[in-house]
């Protein structure tokens, strides 16, 4: 069906040539004398004709090009549809405009080219700046948003959508839930934005297989629930998309870059990447750690060692809080509480580490 289509609009544009060209055509090689030549029917089905034969060989590329076209639109954000769009009209308004402008020139030819070439390049420039500007123009709407917000005194929703505020949740800390009780205390301000790519992988998750993968994603949407009936501020479910990324952490660096926020995550990976592309982060594991019971060295603990370590006659413990400690010489006293020294804390994004020793072998 397609294919009929698009060759009846070869003929129907090669009609329509045929009729404005071809009878200056027949005067520039003098054949405009010949009878048949000088009916007007006869040029449009020569030019119908002509174009029918052209489209022989071209439909089959048209219909390649159109479904290329197809899955780039289907696949494209409708936000970024909708400004491109808009773009689009602005651009061939202000060429219709300056054509207008241009027509009122009296040299030979420009009065009919100018205004074509200009609906095609500012409508294609107008089409592109909305289509990729969507991001800032939203800012703009948003700007204008708060200060209406300020005029009305209402200080703390203006705070909420200010610049610089949208915290980005990746699946992790999602999964991890511990960001519902942290959001629940108020120490996190702003607004949370979770990403469609984020709630796509998270969904894969939930529909996984793998029991434990399966649990693990239906605890996420459960804490995304949470987030959103019992959090003050807005929790934003964003549909920006990059499909020339493919890496989900990737896609979500380059949207924080876009949105100036901040990442949340406790992926020590991820938090490697923020800062090797300069985007601000914030991991729930640093918090946790930050807010543990100090551990100096030359301090006395009370443990139980349950296991040996990597290293020869190693010995592992755990705190309450899940942090591991590493007794030197503890293989030994495996299934046995015993009072340790600390001799050492390593301390990182990943977690904390302590390294102690028995009291016994001081």
């Amino acid at each position: 069906m397609l294919k009929w289509i698009i060759q009846i609009v070869f003929i129907l544009i090669g009609g329509t040539l045929g009729l404005l060209f071809l009878p200056n055509l027949y005067d520039f090689i003098n054949l405009s004398e010949i009878p048949l030549l000088q009916n007007a029917y006869v040029s449009v089905l020569i030019g119908a004709v002509l174009l029918y034969v052209i489209a022989l060989f071209l439909t089959d590329y048209v219909i390649h090009f159109i479904k290329w076209m197809e899955e780039r639109l289907l696949k494209a954000p409708i936000g970024d549809l909708l400004f491109g769009t808009l773009g689009l009209v602005i651009g061939l308004i202000i060429a219709f405009f300056l054509g207008s402008a241009i027509n009122n020139i009296a040299i030979s030819g420009i009065g009919s080219i100018v205004p074509v070439l200009l609906s095609i390049v500012l409508g294609y420039l107008g089409f592109q700046v909305g289509f990729k500007k969507r991001d800032e123009l939203l800012q703009v709407f948003t700007t204008s948003k708060q200060q209406t917000i300020k005029k009305k005194g209402n200080e703390e929703d203006t705070q909420a959508l200010s610049l610089g505020t949208y915290k980005l949740l990746d699946t992790s800390v999602i999964i991890d839930g511990r960001i519902a009780d942290i959001s629940e205390t108020g120490f996190i301000e702003g607004v949370f934005v979770v990403p469609q790519f984020v709630l796509t992988e998270l969904q894969h998750i939930a529909d996984s297989s793998d029991t434990l993968k399966r649990t693990r994603g239906r605890r996420g949407l459960d804490v995304l629930k949470k987030l959103q009936t019992e959090r003050a501020s807005a929790v934003l479910i964003v549909e920006q998309d990059f499909e020339d990324i493919q890496e989900v952490d990737l896609k979500l660096v380059r949207l924080a870059k876009k949105m100036n926020g901040i990442v949340v995550t406790n992926d020590f990976n991820l938090n490697k990447v923020c800062d090797l592309h300069q985007v601000r982060v914030l991991n729930i594991n640093d918090l946790a750690n930050a807010v543990k019971p100090v551990v100096i060295p030359g301090e006395i603990m009370h443990v139980v060692v349950i296991k040996d370590g990597k290293e020869h006659n190693q010995g592992v413990a755990y705190l309450d809080d899940g942090t591991m400690i590493v007794v030197e010489g503890g293989k030994t006293y495996i299934g046995q509480a015993i009072n340790v020294e600390v001799t050492s804390v390593l301390q990182t994004s990943a977690g904390r580490m302590i390294f102690a020793k028995p009291q016994e072998s001081k």
